[in-house]
């Protein structure tokens, strides 16, 4: 057998079928088709089944998903240990980040890391979901939780705070009696969802959205008040705080990866960057603002 077969036999077999294994893998469906079975010809013996519930492994699938596991954990280990034996730092980076933070206050940072190390290849992942480090999913995670992994090892860069927002003119008419209070109702997570629930019992709506950059473009349009980062809503300068952060509604910001990677220095180096430029802009993350602030004046 070949790694290459063994490593898309396990990205079939963790994602549970060809096409979710093609795209982890970046190739085409019909090649994982054609991998997997010329791997069951040249072993004898079929290692998937196609049930109405989707692909499933049979006796021999497990058998070599085990063994799989065990020769990708020792490739890995081998590459943390030998990762900080040479001066040379090159090679590809994996990093995940969830989109709100990607695509706006992050970007700056990435692209400065890869302006001062231009022989590293970053790649930028967006994922809201949990992503599988100890499978190489990706190399790093930048993650908004309080409860990061124990398999993982981790760095607070800061807290993340969050307040409510509305447009400027929506939160002045409701504060001065003009207009009703209304609460967007957000899918986005997990904690905004619950937040919204506690701030708005009578979770009535009258427009609803699933994604953070979707909440912030409905506060705009002044459809109500919902809870935003203070890193998204205080850079926009047509919002405004209807309710200050509050302690309850903090979420430390970590970078995660693997323990096998704790040696890598392109890991080291993209950690200790992203540390000074995250601790220069804390006053942002935490939600600090000027007395002064515009944003202030109407909370």
């Amino acid at each position: 057998m070949q790694w290459d077969d063994a490593r898309i036999f396990l990205a079939v077999a963790r994602e549970g079928s060809f096409s979710s294994a093609a795209k982890r893998l970046g190739v085409q469906h019909s090649t994982v088709s054609r991998r997997i079975r010329a791997l069951e010809n040249k072993l004898a013996a079929p290692l998937v089944e196609r049930k109405a519930s989707g692909y499933v492994l049979t006796e021999a699938g497990e058998e070599l998903k085990q063994s799989a596991c065990r020769i990708e954990n020792e490739l890995l280990s081998f590459e943390g240990a030998v990762g900080g034996q040479t001066d040379e730092v090159a090679g590809e980076l994996r990093v995940t980040a969830i989109a709100n933070m990607a695509s706006s206050v992050l970007m700056p940072y990435f692209a400065r890391f890869s302006a001062a190390h231009p022989k590293i290849e970053l790649s930028v992942q967006v994922t809201n979901n949990s992503v599988r480090l100890s499978e190489r999913e990706a190399d790093i995670a930048i993650r908004q939780t309080n409860k990061p992994q124990d398999t993982l090892i981790g760095t607070r860069l800061t807290t993340i705070a969050s307040a409510v927002y509305g447009s400027r003119d929506y939160c002045a008419a409701v504060k001065s009696g003009q207009a009703a209070e209304k609460w967007i109702g957000v899918d986005c997570c997990e904690n905004h969802r619950n937040w919204t629930r506690q701030a708005w019992p009578q979770a009535e709506h009258e427009f609803y959205v699933d994604e953070t950059s979707l909440t912030l473009a409905a506060l705009k349009e002044g459809l109500g008040v919902g809870f935003l980062p203070c890193f998204l809503g205080d850079s926009d300068p047509g919002l405004a705080r209807f309710h200050e952060p509050e302690k309850q509604h903090e979420l430390g910001l970590w970078l995660l990866y693997h323990r096998d990677l704790r040696n890598i220095k392109r890991v080291a180096l993209f950690r200790e960057h992203m540390q000074r430029e995250i601790k220069q802009a804390a006053a942002l993350f935490e939600g600090a603002m000027p007395i002064s602030h515009p944003a202030g004046q109407l909370a």
